[in-house]
């Protein structure tokens, strides 16, 4: 009997062994995914016929010896495929569908950027895992720029068609001119696709990292946009009193350093007859509830790296990427909203959306 266990531990060992190589294999691609959305490769490789590398790179304006590396990467991987004779490669029209920039599935290349970035902070996450401290926004190199990103096809690209629809009349009140609060606007895009779109409204964003609020700034700028203005400000301690009619935050509540403080501001400063639309992400707040949730280990870690450590750093209670639509729900419960929908859209499991009105 001993030997019989003894088989199957080995067994297990090796499955278990073999699941590792697969995730280092895996873990490497993802920041080769960076890089081929940075350096624009996946969207010139979507608009060739199968090609050397040299045509690759000199089509992408870039070195031929580095594209080639990487695109062994991609055929390793199954991403990019091969013709061995006259050594050309191409990008499958059902691969590019979720990796170039106009991706109909969306590009989740630019998740690759996350996991690029857990390696750049892999030393000052051990020094937290010591000491308990926390990080400031400027330990993530080009993290605004990374978000913007993601909001943008994630929340931006959405907000017309899908989103303000969950908000029963908002958008007759937008045309007719109403004051609307982003609260954690990052650089803002949606916020300012909002003021192009419905000029009699009044716009207003508020992110605490100055980096962001200047490049929110200068597009609103770029864009000759007179009904919006942002703002550099931590939002601990906001206190507005029935200011917005509307009031969004994109992904941002769980990172503060005063959670359940700020929807409290936040129910506050909406007038009578005003709405709050929040998204986050739409995990349980128990793990064990989240073992087939999509890419919950990229989440967690993610959280690890970023929301947990951004949290403590402010003396917030972090709360953590996957801190729970049921947390949310309870938070905004907590905030004296009387009403509070919860939506997640039929393409979009990841997120959550909360509609909540005093």
């Amino acid at each position: 009997m001993s030997s019989i266990v003894t088989d199957r531990s080995a067994n297990a060992a090796e499955a278990f062994a073999g699941r590792v190589m697969q995730t280092l294999d895996a873990g490497a691609t993802s920041v080769m995914l960076s890089i081929g959305h940075r350096a624009g490769l996946f969207d010139t490789l979507a608009a060739l016929p199968p090609s050397t590398s040299e045509e690759i790179a000199r089509q992408a304006n870039l070195a031929e010896r580095y594209v080639r590396e990487w695109l062994a990467v991609m055929v390793s991987a199954g991403v990019v495929a091969y013709e061995p004779d006259g050594r050309r490669y191409h990008l499958p029209p059902e691969h590019a569908a979720c990796l170039t920039r106009d991706a109909p599935l969306g590009n989740l290349a630019l998740y690759g950027q996350h996991v690029a970035l857990m390696g750049v902070l892999q030393d000052r996450i051990l020094d937290c895992f010591e000491t308990g401290d926390g990080t400031r926004y400027a330990d993530y190199p080009c993290f605004h720029q990374l978000m913007a990103e993601d909001s943008g096809q994630t929340v931006t690209a959405q907000l017309f068609d899908v989103l303000l629809p969950l908000v029963p009349e908002v958008t007759e009140r937008l045309e007719a001119g109403i004051a609307v609060l982003d609260a954690g606007c990052g650089r803002g895009s949606a916020l300012l696709a909002m003021a192009k779109r419905y000029p009699q409204s009044r716009f207003t964003g508020i992110d605490l990292c100055r980096d962001a609020i200047e490049h929110a700034r200068h597009n609103a700028a770029s864009l000759g946009l007179a009904n919006i203005e942002f703002i550099e400000r931590d939002l601990t301690g906001y206190d507005e009193r029935e200011r917005f009619d509307f009031i969004v935050s994109f992904d941002a509540v769980h990172d503060q350093r005063d959670p359940q403080g700020l929807l409290r501001s936040l129910r506050r400063a909406l007038r009578p007859g005003g709405t709050y639309l929040m998204q986050d992400i739409g995990g349980s707040a128990k793990l064990e509830n989240n073992r087939d949730f999509p890419l919950a280990a990229f989440l967690y870690a993610i959280s690890c790296m970023h929301c947990l450590p951004i949290s403590l750093g402010q003396g917030g209670p972090g709360l953590g990427t996957m801190w729970g639509w049921e947390t949310a729900e309870a938070m905004l419960r907590e905030a004296e909203f009387g009403s509070v929908e919860r939506h997640v859209l039929p393409h979009d499991p990841m997120n959550v959306w909360f509609v909540a009105r005093p």
